[in-house]
C-alpha cells in the first residue's frame, strides 16, 4: 500500500470506524486504512498521523456547499 491511496475521494457510503457516521478522513496504515467522522479524525490525528502512510483529510466539505460524490 502506497501513500498515493489516501488521496482517493471518500464517498457517502465510507463510515467512521468508531461511531458509523459519514467518514471525512482517512488514515493510511501499513496494516490497512482507518476512518474517520470529522469529530473522530480530529480526536486520532496527534496519535495516529505520525504512524501513517498517508492522511486524508476532506473536513473542508463539511463546510462548503459542494456537491458529496
Amino acid at each position: 500500500m502506497t501513500a498515493t491511496l489516501a488521496t482517493t475521494p471518500l464517498s457517502t457510503t465510507d463510515r467512521c470506524d468508531s461511531c458509523g457516521a459519514q467518514a471525512y478522513v482517512r488514515a493510511v496504515l501499513d496494516q490497512g486504512d482507518l476512518l474517520f467522522c470529522g469529530h473522530h479524525g480530529r480526536k486520532f490525528e496527534a496519535t495516529l498521523r505520525p504512524k501513517s502512510l498517508g492522511w486524508h483529510d476532506e473536513t473542508s466539505r463539511l463546510t462548503t456547499s459542494e456537491p458529496v460524490g
